[in-house]
């Protein structure tokens, strides 16, 4: 089985493969490029990221420093997904983001994990699992997601929280380990933060 075969199906296989790495840095280049970015060169950003992605939707914004062990290869975005400062995506495989999600300052998503058994680990052997976050998803700074996660459609994960077990769509959670601690509700219609109310008559006429 070729290597990059084991990357993508969880089979174990040894990380610092000569050809691999080889390649690995072609694309951490580009990466560095799109870090050294001005903030006012956003054409500039968007025509990279579509460059360096598997996939990237119109609309998506990262703001610098970004991280991937890839480069972005195997980054899969919708459109309209934002990411604040210093992101980091483990992405030896793939992991996908949908539509409308914000990621908060210092979000890691991984997908790379090491064998238990240190004889393996010493080897530098590495499995990988694919990470799926939903569309209109909100990660607050700092949360982590592990190997093989999925987080369902409009599900809001609190700020320094370590995900790893899936979370269904339509809920709030938080904690290490993460769990849900609520369904999105209708006093989320009235409230947006604490006792802060909505005011949709305003909110509709700006969009008017």
């Amino acid at each position: 089985m070729d290597i990059r075969e084991k990357m993508h199906n969880g089979s174990l296989y040894l990380s610092m493969d000569e050809d691999l790495v080889a390649e690995q840095l072609q694309y951490l280049d580009r990466l560095y490029d799109f870090n050294q970015t001005r903030p006012t060169q956003q054409a500039k950003r968007t025509a990279m990221l579509k460059e360096m992605f598997a996939e990237v939707g119109e609309g998506c914004y990262i703001e610098p420093p970004f991280h991937a062990n890839w480069g972005g290869k195997h980054i899969h975005f919708g459109k309209y997904v934002y990411c604040n400062f210093n992101c980091t995506f483990v992405d030896d495989t793939h992991i996908y983001v949908g539509d409308y999600t914000e990621l908060g300052p210092n979000v890691v998503i991984a997908t790379a994990g090491h064998p238990i058994l240190p004889e393996l680990r010493e080897q530098v052997y590495q499995y990988n699992a694919p990470v799926r976050v939903g569309r209109n998803c909100w990660l607050g700074a700092g949360v982590i997601v592990v190997p093989g996660i999925t987080i369902g459609d409009n599900t809001v994960v609190g700020a320094g929280s370590v995900v790893t077990k899936d979370l269904p769509a339509n809920v709030v959670a938080a904690g290490n380990p993460c769990r849900v601690l609520r369904e999105v509700n209708a006093r989320d219609r009235e409230y947006y933060f604490k006792d802060k109310k909505i005011h949709w008559d305003e909110l509709n006429r700006r969009e008017d």
